[in-house]
C-alpha cells in the first residue's frame, strides 16, 4: 500500500469525515480542523511504514489527528484552569429521562461555546472515550486537572443548556 495513490485515496474517503469531526470537536474552527485533517493524512501516509498492526489504521490515524489538534491549540495558548481554586467537587449527577431526550444538535452547539480547555477534555472523555489518565498524558496535565476540567465543563454545559430553556428545574 505504501505509495499507492489509489489505496491512499480509499483510506482518505473511508476516514476523512470522522477524523475531521474529531479535529473540529477539539479545535472548534473549521479551517483549523481542515488543516489538521490534511496534515494528519500527509503525516500518516509518509509514516505508514511506522504503522504497526497492533491497532487499527483508524485508531492510529485518530491519535495523529488528536495530537495535531492539541498542538494547534497550544499555538493558540489556551490554558487549563488549575485545581487549586476548587472549594468543593460536586457528586456526579445522574441523568434523568428529560436529559436523555435533549436534542443532540443543541448540545453540540452548546459544547462549541465552551472555553477550549473545557471543550477539549469533555470531547476527549465523552466523545472520544479516553479516560482521565489518557487525557492527562495527551494534554500534558495532571489527572486531577483533567477531572476538574471535565467537572467544570459539565457544569458550564448544564448552565448553557438551562439558559437556553432546555431543562426544567
Amino acid at each position: 500500500m505504501h505509495g499507492s495513490r489509489a489505496a491512499q485515496f480509499e483510506l482518505y474517503k473511508l476516514y476523512a469525515k470522522a477524523m475531521y469531526n474529531v479535529a473540529l470537536r477539539i479545535l472548534n474552527y473549521e479551517e483549523e480542523a481542515e488543516d489538521v485533517l490534511q496534515e494528519s493524512f500527509l503525516d500518516a501516509f509518509t509514516r505508514i511504514v511506522d504503522f504497526r498492526q497492533e491497532t487499527t489504521f483508524g485508531l492510529w490515524l485518530k491519535q495523529i489527528v488528536i495530537n495535531k489538534s492539541i498542538n494547534y491549540l497550544r499555538k493558540r495558548k489556551f490554558d487549563f484552569v488549575g485545581t487549586d481554586e476548587i472549594s468543593e467537587v460536586p457528586d456526579e449527577l445522574v441523568a434523568d429521562d428529560y436529559e436523555v431526550q435533549l436534542q443532540a444538535e443543541e448540545i453540540r452547539k452548546a459544547i462549541k461555546t465552551l472555553p477550549d480547555g473545557y471543550r477539549v477534555v469533555l470531547s476527549l472523555y465523552l466523545l472520544e472515550g479516553y479516560d482521565h489518565e489518557e487525557i492527562a498524558h495527551i494534554l500534558k496535565i495532571s489527572e486531577n486537572t483533567s477531572r476538574t476540567q471535565y467537572m467544570r465543563a459539565k457544569k458550564k454545559l448544564k448552565s448553557i443548556l438551562e439558559q437556553k430553556g432546555m431543562r426544567d428545574e
